[in-house]
């Protein structure tokens, strides 16, 4: 998922607990909180805050965790960086609410405003269907408008790859999507685009990357109090549902001709893609599409699922069990805003023959992103190699460092190029030459022209069509999959995450790899410790080490950017025979399985945990 970037030495908790504040500390903090609710613009926000406050001053039950509350909400202010704001919604300088979001859209305003002189910005402003979402889009427009931006609103909720596409659609400066993607259901988010005339590079309409999100930040940094900040009253532009039109007309340009017979269960975990995909594989011609019904209408509160991400166990059982009772081909899964796309099959070599238990135990399992990255890679691949005229530069096939190296075997089979970056689609969409570009997070960009961003619903497409032709011929995406391996060699991954609720265990663990590396992973030697944060293969440096053992096997170790985490990477890789049969390459994923799960028992290991 994607957040605000942590920052240990900002966000660590003052050295006295909120338990032993002084007097003085807690007056200043009182003063703080009082200042705010002065200047904020929200009646419900001040009413919550002024709640807060006084339980914090009073010597009452629950007085303790309302100072931890309050010192939490006024330690820092939200940090914008790449990926915007996120946070959980609430009144304070460290939370997203109305206040902040006027903030970011001034500073937005001004960086706009200092880059194109006097000519007018246009901007396009999109949300999603969480709590505050409209009225975070509402205020954003409001304070460009006053600052005289052309400024165009989307007619409803609707998923991020529509803005995204708008961008540059409308050829606009800028773009803002609310939204916080797959987090909680308390959480909310402001993601920023940049296009137009101020970045007209291969960048055009993605997300922002340094230098844009410091230079932004200081803008923001400058902007007063929300109460001061002018809104205007009306004088944006509310686009017509002509913008869902115009977006689906696009992702029908990645259609087939081939005939439909394929049974598909979608849903949308409660976001905003449920009709934006059905109308999309309807247009296309899928007739036999069961979405999960109790999970079809947008819900912020994301009632069946403990957490809105279909890669977390359980986010997709229902639709599992729709697919078992259906009879389906495929199930196909967006995230809340339907950037990212799952998709799980049913894999006999996962029954066993077993008759009870959930759908999700009995056959039925998620590809893991690097399978459906190499899915995807494989299909476009084929296509546009063989389109490549004589002297033509060769299309480019990206993928985040944290991801499969199968895709750069499967470009150099098909002799197109390959590219490596950081991790965050707002390196991969900017690679120039690009054709497709995944990240193992579930992310696909299939169609870099108009959408250059992750858009889990025209992957959705072009992994549908993909089933579609193979059940023709008899086969699944697994057949293909296993084709992969014997071409290339099996490649396995998984990942390990830790959560550290002290946050300065993330540097600790990442000093205690790069100081005493282990000699061996999984019974292979270690033959190669890179630290990524001085740079590797002509990327900037990143805070990250990478391993590689005797066998192949790899091994990243990064702390998130987007979540208090050391996140891991693993891969192992192992021959296949070219004519390797069913049971063979079984077999292969078996001996892969079992030594990633001793990658990750020796990583954890090493990081002390």
């Amino acid at each position: 998922m994607t957040a605000p970037e942590l920052n240990p030495a900002e966000t660590t908790p003052a050295e006295t607990t909120p338990a032993e504040m002084t007097p003085a500390a807690l007056d200043a903090l009182l003063a703080a909180a009082h200042a705010w609710e002065r200047d904020d613009v929200d009646d419900d926000d001040r009413a919550e805050l002024r709640d807060l406050t006084d339980r914090a001053r009073q010597d009452v039950p629950g007085a303790v965790a309302a100072r931890a509350e309050l010192a939490d909400r006024f330690a820092a202010h939200l940090e914008f960086g790449t990926a915007g704001l996120r946070g959980a919604m609430a009144a304070g300088p460290n939370r997203m609410n109305r206040a902040v979001v006027i903030g970011a859209a001034s500073g937005l305003g001004a960086y706009l405003a200092s880059v194109l002189g006097e000519r007018t910005p246009r901007v396009v402003v999109g949300f999603d269907a969480r709590y505050r979402s409209a009225d975070f889009a509402r205020d954003t427009a409001a304070v460009l408008t006053a600052q005289g931006a052309e400024v165009m609103v989307m007619p409803s909720a609707l998923p991020t790859p529509v803005l995204s596409f708008a961008v540059r659609h409308l050829d606009a400066d800028a773009g803002v999507m609310v939204t916080a993607s797959h987090n909680p259901a308390a959480d909310n988010g402001y993601k920023v685009y940049l296009g137009g005339r101020v970045v007209a590079d291969a960048g055009q309409g993605a997300q922002i990357v340094p230098p844009y999100d410091a230079l932004i930040a200081e803008r923001i940094a400058a902007v007063g109090p929300a109460a001061q900040v002018p809104r205007a009253e009306s004088g944006w532009t509310v686009l017509g549902d002509r913008i869902v039109d115009h977006y689906v007309t696009a992702a029908l340009t990645l259609r087939d001709d081939a005939p439909r017979d394929l049974r598909i269960v979608t849903t949308s975990l409660h976001g905003v893609g449920g009709q934006v995909l059905a109308r999309v594989l309807a247009e296309a011609g899928f007739t036999q599409v069961t979405p999960v019904a109790e999970q079809v209408e947008p819900d912020p509160d994301f009632p069946t699922v403990s957490f809105p991400n279909p890669e977390e166990t359980g986010a997709i059982d229902l639709a599992l069990a729709v697919a078992r009772d259906t009879g389906a081909d495929v199930v196909i899964a967006n995230d809340p805003d339907a950037d990212r796309c799952a998709v799980a099959v049913y894999d006999p070599r996962d029954d066993a023959g077993r008759d009870s238990g959930p759908a999700a135990a009995r056959g039925w399992r998620m590809l893991h992103g690097d399978e459906v990255g190499a899915l995807l890679g494989e299909d476009i691949a084929s296509r546009v190699a063989g389109a490549v005229a004589p002297g033509q530069d060769r299309p480019v096939l990206a993928n985040s460092i944290v991801s499969s190296r199968l895709l750069a075997a499967i470009a150099t089979h098909h002799d197109l190029a390959h590219a490596t970056t950081l991790t965050g689609f707002k390196w991969i969409a900017r690679t120039p030459g690009l054709v497709f570009g995944y990240e193992e997070a579930l992310g696909y960009c299939v169609d870099p022209g108009r959408v250059r961003d992750k858009d889990g619903i025209s992957a959705a497409l072009l992994v549908a069509q993909l089933a579609n032709r193979l059940k023709a011929r008899g086969r699944t995406l697994l057949d293909v999959l296993d084709d992969l391996a014997r071409t290339h060699g099996l490649y396995l991954t998984d990942q390990l995450s830790v959560r550290f609720e002290d946050l300065s265990g993330i540097p600790a663990a990442m000093a205690r790899l790069r100081g005493q590396a282990p000699d061996t992973l999984a019974e292979s030697e270690v033959v190669d410790v890179l630290d990524l944060s001085e740079g590797a293969d002509g990327l900037p440096p990143t805070d990250g080490v990478q391993l590689l053992t005797q066998d192949g096997s790899r091994v990243i170790v990064r702390p998130s950017g987007t979540e208090p985490k050391v996140k891991c990477y693993l891969e192992v890789v192992r021959d296949v025979p070219a004519d390797a049969g069913f049971d063979v390459v079984g077999a292969a994923r078996v001996e892969a399985r079992a030594a990633l799960a001793a990658l990750k028992q020796d990583i954890a290991a090493a990081l002390g945990l």
